[in-house]
């Protein structure tokens, strides 16, 4: 099958020579969060490791392919090629030339100087090697080895290739010529829609298609879905290596691996949608929490406290946990990007790490100022109902005192003599002076009532009105008090007269009961003696 490795052309040969197993430095890269740095580490040799796996596996049926012509085969392409020898077959057979013959001798120094024979044979080719030596080969560097491997793919097997058009031959890059060659034997075909080495490949309908165009009689093509895409593999390689000959270089099991690019993509444009989607919210939810517009009533506060709780608790943790998320699958991005040798992902402005951080900075700097705020309106709302718990507790009472106490100055009944107004004297006084005392209490209902009418207690039409009420009954009282205290004293002076003069007709009575008493006593004297002498005369 033709060659199915990574999508690359000279330039990208030449830049995987150049890496020379090193990172390749980016400033997007180095800035990552330093904490995220084991796992971006683990991550990018996993899918490094896994990405050479699959290149070496490929590469190594690819040598054996052509070495197969001498009756030769190796086994493991980073040793077998170390001392030369099979490096110095592969080149002959491939440009059908003969190379210095090999030293034979298993000594560093012999494998040296035969690796540096097929170099220097490649160097003669116009073959640019840039930064690998004969000791990298040696040494067995995979980097440069899978390196090597390509260029001498892209040198021999592909190279320039001319495409044939209507007006002229074009030349083209291999990539690029090799693209178009696919385009146009696929054209027509259902589902096959050849843009790249990566997606367009995976359900393995392109594969088919470039069978069926040359050999017909060999795939049934209508039959084929892209649900069934292992199977579809599967069928084209074995196809392609049983009837036309061409070595099966990839299993489909391989091209799960060689999607990294493509899972990148697809990461990316979920990067892109969840970044969207998390911003979106962060600047719902910020207009939402920056209303400072609370429930006036404590009921209505303390929902909206529980609300906002179940935001912080529930809601909240979510979306960190999303924004995380978005972290880590930036982090994969970059590391299967980095991994496949490709330039760093740059979200678009807004979307940047930086920017949801400081998005979220904002949000939890709102959410403050809403919790803070949330708790001092409930803490006033709580005054306000205990001072309304107050005022009721207090107007009861002075409701209670009023009636009481109108019910006593509504009373006529002074008595019918002097003790009984001189008691009601001294009642009346009593209640005067409980009133003058009473007053300050009567204020404090009404301080009670006006505070809570400028912090904007929500019954307030009520207080007010229970206020009114007390205020009414009390002005009430003082005018029953003050028409009570005029009619005592309208006749407080007829009263003080009468009672001077029934004063001084008793005494002049006791007098003249003095008088007659003495009287009486006379008379009965008298009238004693008076027949004491009659009897005595008779005797005589």
């Amino acid at each position: 099958m033709a060659n199915a490795s990574p999508d690359l052309d000279n330039a990208d040969a030449q830049r995987q020579l150049n890496n020379n197993n090193r990172p390749s430095s980016s400033g997007f890269w180095e800035t990552e969060c330093t904490s995220s740095k084991l796992f971006e580490c683990s991550r990018i040799r996993a899918l490094a490791d896994e990405r050479d796996a699959v290149q070496k596996k490929t590469f190594t049926k690819w040598v054996n392919s052509h070495l197969s012509r001498v009756s030769c085969r190796i086994a493991d392409l980073y040793n077998d090629l170390r001392d030369g020898y099979m490096l110095t077959r592969l080149l002959e057979v491939l440009s059908g030339e003969l190379l210095p013959r090999p030293t034979r001798g298993r000594m560093r120094i012999h494998c040296l100087e035969n690796v540096d024979k097929a170099l220097q044979f490649l160097k003669e080719q116009r073959v640019h090697l840039e930064n690998v030596g004969s000791h990298d080969i040696v040494d067995g560097n995979h980097r440069l080895t899978l390196g090597l491997m390509w260029t001498i793919i892209l040198r021999f097997q592909i190279q320039v290739i001319k495409i044939e058009t209507e007006d002229n031959r074009e030349t083209r890059s291999a990539k690029d010529a090799l693209l178009l060659w696919c385009q146009m034997k696929t054209a027509g075909y259902p589902e096959v829609n050849i843009q790249n080495f990566t997606t367009c490949w995976r359900d393995g309908l392109a594969f088919n298609a470039l069978i069926h165009r040359h050999r017909p009689d060999l795939i049934e093509f209508h039959k084929l879905t892209r649900s069934n895409a292992t199977h579809n593999l599967q069928q084209a390689f074995n196809i392609a290596e049983q009837h036309l000959g061409l070595t099966k270089l990839l299993d489909p099991e391989g091209e799960d691996v060689l999607d990294n690019c493509v899972e990148a993509e697809k990461i990316v444009n979920r990067y892109e949608a969840l970044a969207s989607d998390l911003l979106d919210w962060i600047e719902k939810t910020i207009a939402v929490i920056s209303n400072q517009k609370f429930a006036n009533s404590l009921t209505g506060v303390q929902q909206q406290l529980q609300a906002f709780t179940t935001y912080c608790t529930i809601e909240k943790p979510i979306k960190f946990q999303e924004k995380g998320n978005l972290e880590v699958l930036l982090f994969t991005i970059q590391s299967k990007l980095r991994a496949n040798n490709q330039k760093p992902y740059v979200p678009h402005d807004g979307k940047l790490i930086s920017d949801i951080n400081k998005a979220w900075e904002r949000l939890e700097k709102a959410e403050h100022e809403r919790g803070v705020a949330l708790r001092k309106e409930l803490i006033r709302q709580e005054k306000l109902e205990l001072l309304a718990q107050c005022f009721d507790h207090k107007t009861t009472m002075r409701q209670a005192w009023l009636n009481e106490n109108q019910r006593l100055v509504s009373q006529d009944n002074f008595g019918y003599d002097l003790p009984a107004v001189e008691a009601a004297m001294k009642k009346h006084e009593a209640i005067e002076a409980d009133i003058a005392s009473y007053e300050e209490r009567i204020g404090v209902v009404v301080e009670l009532g006006a505070e809570m009418e400028v912090e904007g207690y929500y019954d307030i039409r009520r207080i007010l009105a229970r206020k009114e009420n007390i205020l009414g009954q009390w002005s009430l009282l003082k005018e029953l008090v003050q028409l009570l205290s005029k009619d005592f004293g309208k006749h407080l002076l007829e009263v003080d007269d009468l009672l001077q003069k029934h004063s001084l007709q008793e005494a002049d009575i006791a007098v003249q009961a003095e008088r007659v008493e003495t009287l009486n006593t006379a008379a009965l004297k008298f009238t004693t003696v008076e027949g004491i002498y009659t009897r005595t005369s008779v005797f005589i």
